[in-house]
């Protein structure tokens, strides 16, 4: 059993004040008993709109603000994933990046952003490259396996059903899940949907008002949402346990009974 939290905020413009934020925020889910902790998507700068502000902001993963998402792991002693904007040598455009360090500061796995937010009067990919096709990359806490996926990806099933392929129990999903009409509620049905069919936790952790939508919340295998947020700015913790997900697999082989793969496109 692993205890997990969420964590809720609206990152800004400034990239000092934002690790500020995380550090304090880490700290009260540490104390909470957390083990692993999610910040959102763009927690490392966010600005109003996606625009050139997003590419001058961004640093290679040597850069001042990870080196600070590591220090802050190492310090406080959790494993913890973030999103931030990566610079790319040779490229005017960034990738949209989630970071997982663990409490000895070591980097465990990266996830750049495969489907990129071009909806909803969005244009992500105006300054955003998708991220390349690759193996998924996960960790391993207490025999727990750990996986990761950004925002928009959650409306794409193959994406976590390909990192559940490569043997994660857990999703640890970022996210900046703009406000709009239905959005809550999409947002609610997919990160509940996407448990329920992989029989996997999801810990999805949102920006807060006014450049989110909230809701952060951890949802078991079988869809219950164990902790939520709502539009609160906090932490929410949960535990996630190997029997459980055995229990809700016995009743429900959904993955051992599918006829399909996923395949690239």
């Amino acid at each position: 059993m692993v205890n997990v939290a969420v964590i809720q905020f609206a990152p800004g413009q400034d990239k000092g004040e934002n690790l500020s934020t995380l550090r304090a925020l880490v700290t009260q889910a540490a104390s909470g008993g957390a083990r692993v902790a999610v910040a959102p998507e763009y927690a490392m700068f966010t600005a109003p709109r996606t625009d050139e502000r997003l590419v001058e902001s961004a640093e290679g993963l040597d850069g001042k603000f990870v080196s600070g998402l590591r220090a802050i792991a190492s310090e406080v002693g959790v494993y913890l994933a973030a999103g931030i904007n990566e610079h790319l040598p040779g490229d005017d455009r960034i990738s949209n990046t989630i970071v997982a360090f663990g409490p000895d500061g070591d980097l465990v796995a990266t996830y750049r952003k495969l489907h990129l937010y071009d909806a909803f009067g969005y244009k992500e990919s105006d300054v955003i490259r998708a991220g390349d096709i690759c193996a998924p990359e996960t960790f391993d806490v207490d025999g727990l396996i750990f996986g990761l996926q950004t925002c928009y990806d959650l409306r794409f099933p193959e994406v976590t059903r390909r990192i559940v392929d490569a043997g994660a129990d857990v999703l640890l999903l970022p996210a900046q899940w703009v406000p709009g009409p239905l959005k809550e509620d999409h947002w609610s049905t997919l990160v509940r949907s996407r448990a329920i069919e992989n029989t996997i936790y999801v810990a999805a952790a949102d920006q807060s008002a006014r450049t989110g939508a909230g809701a952060s919340m951890i949802v078991d295998p079988m869809g219950v949402i164990l902790a939520s947020l709502g539009e609160r700015v906090g932490t929410a913790v949960a535990a996630v346990d190997a029997e459980r997900i055995a229990e809700v697999r016995e009743m429900n082989p959904a993955l051992e009974l599918r006829r399909f793969t996923v395949t690239e496109r």
